[in-house]
């Protein structure tokens, strides 16, 4: 039988929006918050994004704990009833299932406050293109409400269906877009040395993103990935040899310096390179996330929170290599990201037929609230700094 929550995220499934234009799921999202009657609700939150306080009795730690709203530009190839209705855009991230599991520990939080402190929910934007947290983050409304600590989830297809992973400090990588344009001079095909092409250079750069990583390959090394994402050089015309070019490399590490680092020895390389084929070389930037870092702290309280709940603990001994842009707030507070085993055999993410499990609803939602409970224990007895 299809629970109330489980028929709520189906139609959240069915109305996926982009990253920034969520106004009908936030509208959604805030209606059915209204009803669990939160201390406060806050909408447009940096855009679209929603934000929902239940207050305790007695002073405390405030907890925070975050999903979000965006889909991905992804045609759905499932064919059950409630595929999505946009051509195109597609929930193949599951946060229609973790805007599900923020609603029904909402809904239990109505039933039973916080015995002290508060918790905010809040409904991020736009993570898929890593804006949104940074952009709540500068919010007025949300600098009024800082958090002490501060906790998400993310489903994870590739282990037991219910299981948390979990791992203390690197807990997913950061990554950038690097998009490196060239422009050269054009010439006859018939005489190509009158020109100055790109290709060589494009070339050379995709072996030297190899370089780089092959630093990184041995074990215990820290992960660095240079993964080429698409490559443009000239258009179709058979006359002409080709004076522009553009690069698409995603740089990914699990250390921000290191990003940092391996971010401006391909900038470098690319300047060599073309200034000596006189070959005119600039740079963009696309969908920036930093490592999501997780304290010691909040992780002892994830995995108190799984036996008290008896789930399995798996602290995997390199983190997850995507990206989430949930490390803009643990550098603001005390917090972790956790994952949720979606199933061994589960359809990855991303991939056209990946639906979220309806099962990991509740098991989200008692997750945090003992996590909940957790903190506010560790105030009560001294195991954690008082935030009164």
């Amino acid at each position: 039988m299809v629970s109330t929550m489980q028929q709520l995220r189906h139609s959240l499934h069915q109305a996926p929006e982009l990253s920034g234009t969520e106004t009908h799921t936030a509208a959604t999202v805030a209606a059915v918050l209204s009803t669990y009657g939160p201390d406060e609700l806050y909408t447009e939150i940096a855009g679209c994004g929603v934000l929902a306080r239940f207050a305790g009795s007695r002073p405390g730690p405030r907890v925070m704990l975050r999903c979000e709203l965006d889909a991905v530009p992804i045609q759905e190839t499932n064919e059950f009833e409630y595929r999505s209705m946009h051509d195109g855009v597609s929930h193949k991230c599951g946060h229609d299932g973790h805007m599900a599991i923020l609603l029904e520990t909402a809904r239990r939080l109505c039933e039973q406050r916080p015995e002290s402190g508060e918790v905010m929910l809040l409904f991020q934007p736009a993570e898929e293109t890593g804006v949104g947290a940074a952009a709540v983050r500068d919010d007025p409304v949300f600098q009024e409400f800082q958090p002490d600590y501060v906790f998400a989830l993310h489903n994870i297809p590739g282990y037991a269906l219910g299981t948390v992973v979990v791992r203390e400090h690197a807990m997913c990588c950061a990554s950038r877009g690097l998009i490196i344009c060239m422009e050269g001079q054009t010439a006859h095909a018939a005489e190509p040395e009158c020109g100055v092409s790109p290709t060589t250079t494009v070339v050379e750069l995709i072996d030297f993103f190899q370089e780089i990583q092959a630093r990184y390959a041995k074990p215990g090394d820290e992960v660095v990935l240079l993964t080429l994402v698409g490559a443009s050089i000239g258009n179709r015309t058979f006359g002409n040899t080709p004076k522009h070019a553009e690069i698409f490399v995603t740089l990914r590490s699990e250390d921000n310096a290191t990003l940092d680092s391996i971010d401006e020895e391909v900038r470098a390389r690319a300047r060599e390179l073309c200034e000596q084929r006189g070959i005119a070389c600039r740079f963009e930037v696309d969908d920036s996330f930093p490592a999501t870092r997780n304290a010691p702290e909040a992780v002892e309280f994830i995995r108190q929170a799984c036996k008290i709940n008896a789930v399995e603990c798996i602290e995997p001994p390199q983190p997850i290599r995507w990206s989430e842009d949930f490390g803009h707030f643990t550098e603001l507070a005390t917090g972790a990201l956790f994952a949720l085993g979606a199933g061994e055999d589960h359809a990855n993410l991303h991939e056209s037929h990946y639906d979220f499990p309806d099962e990991l609803i509740d098991r989200g939602a008692d997750m945090f609230l003992a996590i909940i409970e957790q903190v506010q224990q560790a105030i009560r007895t001294g195991r954690a700094q008082s935030v009164a």
